[in-house]
């Protein structure tokens, strides 16, 4: 993979999905705003999130939300420190174009655009591809772990 800023290993150290459940492999550009990371992970007959030995589409919102995080991890990294840890939230306007993916033999493009950034929170949008092929696109809401700790705190709730 020519022009690849992060390896698996290295954006591994990012998030805290390690092992097969760390689905991206490489980290092909990044900005303040947005992430191109690529997978090949989809294609692994042991993979972590199969049924059957099938890989529903549905499971792109996981390779979204992993490139998410990775995003996060770099923006921390790059201020001197690391990502609040975050928890999904909502999931909105998602739209599927296959019905699997582990017979995509192609790698995966997965790209993360971050629309909203709070002390409580995030709002992304994701998409995967296959070359010009559209898979899926939706947005994601992740709530600082922080955040709802504190929240679950005043309310009383355990």
């Amino acid at each position: 993979m020519s022009g690849v800023l992060l390896d698996r290993a290295a954006l591994a150290a990012l998030i805290p999905h390690q092992g097969n459940m760390c689905l991206l492999d490489a980290v092909l550009a990044w900005d303040a705003q947005s992430i191109h990371c690529q997978a090949r992970t989809h294609r692994d007959p042991q993979h972590p999130l199969a049924v059957d030995g099938e890989l529903a589409a549905l499971n792109l919102i996981e390779y979204g939300a992993q490139a998410m995080a990775v995003h996060g991890g770099l923006l921390a990294r790059t201020g001197g420190g690391v990502a609040a840890p975050g928890v999904l939230a909502l999931v909105r306007e998602v739209r599927f174009e296959v019905a699997r993916i582990d017979d995509i033999e192609a790698d995966l493009d997965v790209r993360a655009q971050r629309l909203v950034a709070t002390e409580s929170g995030w709002l992304y949008a994701f998409d995967v591809h296959v070359g010009p092929r559209l898979l899926a696109q939706g947005r994601v809401a992740v709530i600082n772990a922080s955040s709802a700790d504190e929240t679950s705190d005043t309310t009383g709730a355990t």
